[in-house]
């Protein structure tokens, strides 16, 4: 991808500098009609919205933290880990999402007087994405909640008014979502000087995500509103959003030939400066749909994401290193595997554990020594943040994903781009919608979706297929779930 214009990083920052809406006076913004005149007073009010995505900050303590779930901990056992964390008396994702819809609605609310509603579609379409974004969150953590679909204030009576049922937000959810998808500009047809804003495949993307959710909830929870037509009807929707993506032919995985089987680890600290040992830019990434975007100029990460990680406090449970597979396609068997050596446990297995662990015995580099021309040179290793790494603490499991190896950059200064949506998870999202829609998935299906996650960079590893399965006993749900945990591993799913 292109850097984001620098006017348009400039119209973040206004947009940004607006109050927060529980400044406001709500009267008072609403009557202020001589803001909202022109398609471009619009946008500016739209693009504020883009600062409520995750970003790295979330990937450490959110509420979707992989941190708080059974695959990531640290040296001592958090309130989630040790199990007396307790329902608190205030939660600041509940105001800040109520906040942010108020935002959404008082720009659905003002476009209703609008003269000429074609000249603003878009960002009336972002309000949509948005507000969808926000109500997807709050069900995520929290199940029934207030529909709003007017600006309010978090004091406001509506705002005490009891909870709607997940389904029915839900199903707003998706309205929203199926809307916006009609109204976004495709991928390709956005401008230049607007790369970065959501398209219509970012909404199917997300529409494939809330359905699969809510449909494999409602599929396993008994007693829980457990609806079979219901689940298979948002089953069904998930695929189809999902294949809308796949059909559209705009995203591909990122898998230069350069990189081999090292194209996952580069894939996330992809920058427009020479990040990698083939000097890949951004440009060549196919596979982000829709991203937090940073550039170590102009807006950097502003999070240790590289030395926060690489090698310090943040381990990967033993449960999470025992999902990577054998390069035959198998499980390991945690009772006969070979441990004999703190390397062994790694070899023949899924590329994908040592793109994203550090391996015993190896060198890592970090912003504070890094690479200096990604040979290996002599002098490259004696410049390694961690030469011959042997892990001494914690679960002895240590994440790089997200770690810089460019030397000499600042804390914070990183300028890799924060994936909100990308196309693996669309691939893995159609085989599971179609697997527990249907219970069983085709071959053909899971060499459209799935296998071309696998295979990134396994191309040696048979494929998923019926048959593969059943000769090995195993289990498709599972190795399906395995496929989802091992390549969205620290990307903030494992609770959702």
């Amino acid at each position: 991808m292109k850097k984001m214009k620098l006017h348009i990083i400039l119209e973040i920052v206004a947009a940004l500098a607006f109050p927060s809406c529980l400044d406001f006076d709500p009267k008072t913004q609403l009557a202020d009609t001589n803001y909202w005149q022109t398609p471009d007073q619009f946008k500016l009010f739209s693009t504020q919205f883009y600062g409520w995505t995750r970003d790295f900050r979330q990937l450490d303590g959110s509420a979707h933290s992989d941190g708080r779930s059974d695959i990531q901990t640290g040296l001592v056992l958090d309130l989630y880990s040790n199990g007396t964390n307790t329902v608190p008396s205030s939660d600041k994702n509940y105001t800040d999402n109520y906040n942010r819809i108020r935002q959404a609605n008082i720009l659905l609310e003002q476009a209703e007087s609008y003269a000429t509603p074609e000249d603003i579609k878009t960002y009336l379409a972002e309000a949509k994405f948005f507000r969808a974004y926000c109500f997807f969150d709050l069900v995520q953590i929290y199940g029934n909640v207030i529909i709003v679909r007017k600006p309010l204030d978090v004091t406001d009576p509506e705002m005490q008014q009891e909870r709607n049922p997940r389904g029915e937000v839900i199903d707003f959810i998706i309205q929203d979502l199926q809307e916006a998808a009609e109204a976004l500009p495709a991928f390709k047809e956005i401008a230049s000087s607007d790369e970065g804003r959501v398209s219509s495949e970012a909404a199917y993307a997300f529409l494939s995500r809330v359905a699969l959710y809510e449909g494999t909830w409602q599929k396993f929870h008994e007693g829980n509103g457990q609806n079979t037509e219901r689940s298979r009807q948002l089953l069904d929707m998930a695929a189809q959003a999902a294949n809308e993506v796949i059909n559209s032919g705009t995203f591909e995985l990122f898998k230069p030939g350069e990189l081999g089987i090292w194209a996952y680890k580069y894939l996330f600290i992809l920058e427009n400066e020479k990040s990698n040992p083939a000097g890949i830019t951004k440009s060549a990434n196919k596979e982000y749909i829709f991203t937090r975007r940073h550039d170590g100029v102009i807006n950097p990460i502003g999070f240790n994401i590289t030395q926060g990680r690489l090698g310090n406090a943040l381990y990967v449970t033993r449960k999470m290193a025992n999902m990577y597979l054998q390069s035959n396609g198998l499980p390991i068997d945690p009772e006969t595997w070979n441990y004999s050596e703190m390397d062994t446990e790694y070899e023949g297995r899924d590329n994908r554990m040592q793109n994203t662990l550090m391996v015993p015995g190896r060198n890592y580099w970090s912003t504070g020594g890094g690479r200096i021309d990604w040979t290996g040179s002599a002098e490259e290793i004696a410049n390694a943040a961690f030469k011959n790494f042997s892990p001494a603490t914690g679960t002895g499991y240590f994440p790089q994903k997200w770690c810089c190896e460019r030397d000499g950059v600042a804390t914070g200064k990183e300028g890799y781009d924060y994936p909100i949506i990308r196309y693996a998870e669309v691939l893995l999202n159609y085989a599971e919608a179609v697997f527990e829609r249907d219970n069983e998935i085709s071959d053909a299906d899971l060499a459209k979706s799935l296998n071309l996650v696998r295979k990134r960079v396994n191309p040696e590893m048979p494929d998923l297929t019926n048959g593969f399965v059943s000769s090995n006993g195993l289990d498709m749900r599972t190795e399906i779930r395995r496929e989802r945990t091992v390549e969205l591993f620290d990307e903030c799913f494992r609770l959702i």
